[in-house]
């Protein structure tokens, strides 16, 4: 089930998926008993994730045991303020700094996306525009903004789902990356970095109204 390399990183992961999923829902007691048989390991790569996952306030240790705290709607708010201040200059970064290469691959997650849009895969889009942000954050070539953007993206998971649910907001969403890609590829740099913050916002109003 898990490579070799960094098991602990492996639990890690997958714990954290069922969390940000709501597999494990906000007050739920994590057990070590429970994880290992669940996911046939011994309890010491369990005992490393749950430390690492109470370092990043996804779990809590309490008398009942470790409780999984999750995240709550002004963590949501919070994340997307920090993604609207910082995100779009991390684009205009991007665009100074991103060679042919990544440009294609940005191109091809661009595409992709339109064809599970029409498809209406909302797990298989989430996970593209997971792709998409984390391009931007490794060609911006500063691993300080890497280190705080993509985990908060990926924090976001379930409710970057939840606006995907919304039809008109799925296709906008790609509509909205299809321009900033164009914005990228000309190396218009005001204009990628406004899109961006666009981008941000609808994604932030259309959580906020689903809330």
């Amino acid at each position: 089930m898990y490579k070799n390399v960094s098991l602990a990183d492996q639990v890690y992961e997958v714990i954290e998926q069922k969390i940000l999923n709501g597999d494990y829902p906000v007050g739920e007691v994590l057990s070590e008993s429970r994880l290992t048989e669940e996911l046939s390991v011994s309890r010491t790569p369990i005992r490393e994730a749950l430390a690492r996952l109470q370092n990043e306030r996804l779990v809590e240790t309490t008398a009942m045991g470790t409780v999984v705290l999750g995240i709550t709607y002004q963590d949501v708010m919070d994340m997307y303020e920090i993604k609207m201040r910082l995100e779009p200059g991390v684009c205009v970064m991007a665009v100074e700094k991103m060679d042919a290469e990544s440009l294609q691959k940005l191109e091809e997650i661009v595409e992709q996306q339109e064809f599970f849009e029409m498809k209406h895969n909302l797990d298989r889009l989430r996970n593209l525009d997971t792709d998409f942000h984390d391009m931007i954050y490794i060609c911006c070539k500063s691993p300080i903004y890497q280190s705080v953007l993509s985990p908060i993206h990926h924090k976001l998971l379930k409710y970057r789902k939840a606006s995907l649910e919304n039809t008109d907001r799925s296709l906008h969403s790609v509509e909205e990356h299809r321009a900033i890609f164009e914005a990228i590829k000309e190396r218009d740099k005001d204009k990628a970095e406004k899109l961006m913050l666009e981008h941000i916002r609808h994604a932030y109003e259309s959580i906020r109204k689903g809330a």
